[in-house]
């Protein structure tokens, strides 16, 4: 089974420098385990395996699944069960390696500076393709640098406010907020938390104001004692709390109504017409990993993904499966950046 595993693996400061750099040189969004972890010599994959024309050989050590959201999150939640079945499968270790802050920015360092043999993977999301809109200084390529490997799921928003908020539906929420400022808490500068609440704001023409934490818990965390107004949360880390009556849902993000919450509306069906805004995961390695490997990867995180239990387990989750070959993932990484960089210029938007 997946284990968290940061005590296992090399964390070089160089690591925390270039991250800082990419942040407008603040260290304190470094998580302090990348200063502090210990050394550990871990060797490449022998050439054979590597260019093996079916990867054979692979893996030949325990992997690492590099996740740049909080334990409980949306991103953590697919990672753990995706690791859990390639542990059973391939009879090495999955360890679960929990990155949050910077809106994956963390995560996605660590992934691009690692060596291209397949064992260090990265459960990218939306802000992947976001965060360059945000932050010009990144000291990667997020096209360049990455190889995809497969699409996993997507998964709609849901429209939480805490219950003392004054409003029970869209519309009522807008018109509250045209009369007092309302916060709103996302997982993250460039996450599709944040995004989906400036898009709501361009487009129903309210100030919200935002606030970013590192992951999907602390952010929960934030509205449920009544510290932020309302979040645009994924649906598998808030239904819970919805389904307790801890927050209040008003609407779901997507493009139609979700079977884990039929009763709920679109934001588009209730006032904001051609709203949508998903969360999406997908699986990437380091630039220059061989197809082999790649192909391997594909094939295995495909059938994982695709088995009915844990297409099953999505959907109870409110999420939807949906894989792909790595050039589609290509593909619609590059028109997912396109388009967000057009709403991130319009509206304004900036990392926070």
């Amino acid at each position: 089974m997946p284990v968290e595993g940061s005590e296992v693996w090399k964390h070089e400061l160089q690591d925390a420098i270039r991250l800082s750099k990419a942040l407008g040189g603040d260290l304190r969004v470094v998580p302090i385990a990348l200063a502090a972890a210990a050394v550990v010599t871990i060797g490449n994959v022998p050439a054979d395996a590597a260019q093996s024309p079916r990867g054979e050989g692979y893996p030949n050590r325990p992997i690492r699944y590099v996740v740049g959201g909080s334990v409980g999150g949306g991103a953590d939640s697919l990672a753990r069960a995706i690791g859990q079945k390639l542990s059973e499968q391939w009879g090495q270790q999955v360890i679960i390696d929990n990155r949050p802050g910077g809106g994956g920015i963390v995560a996605s360092e660590i992934v691009a500076k690692s060596p291209p043999d397949a064992h260090t993977l990265l459960m990218a999301f939306t802000s992947h393709v976001t965060n360059p809109s945000l932050y010009p200084k990144l000291t990667y390529d997020a096209v360049k640098d990455f190889a995809p490997v497969t699409l996993i799921a997507t998964i709609p928003n849901i429209l939480v406010v805490h219950p003392s908020v004054a409003a029970d539906s869209v519309p009522a929420l807008v018109t509250l907020a045209k009369t007092k400022e309302l916060t709103f808490a996302s997982t993250g500068s460039g996450a599709s938390t944040h995004l989906a609440g400036v898009l709501f704001g361009y487009m129903t023409g309210v100030k919200l104001l935002h606030v970013p934490y590192k992951g999907a818990g602390p952010a929960i965390t934030s509205v449920l004692a009544g510290e932020t107004n309302m979040m645009f949360a994924t649906m598998v880390s808030i239904l819970p709390q919805v389904k307790s009556g801890r927050l209040r849902a008003l609407a779901v993000t997507g493009a139609r109504r979700s079977a884990a919450a039929p009763e709920l509306p679109t934001v588009s069906e209730s006032g904001v017409a051609g709203y949508e805004a998903n969360a999406w995961f997908a699986t990437f390695v380091v630039a220059g990993t061989p197809a082999a490997l790649v192909s391997r990867l594909n094939e295995a995180i495909v059938r994982i993904v695709n088995a009915p239990d844990v297409r099953d387990r999505l959907a109870a989750q409110g999420a939807e499966a949906l894989t792909s070959t790595p050039d589609e993932l290509g593909r619609y990484t590059r028109a997912e950046m396109q388009r967000w960089q057009r709403v991130i210029r319009e509206s304004g938007a900036r990392a926070d």
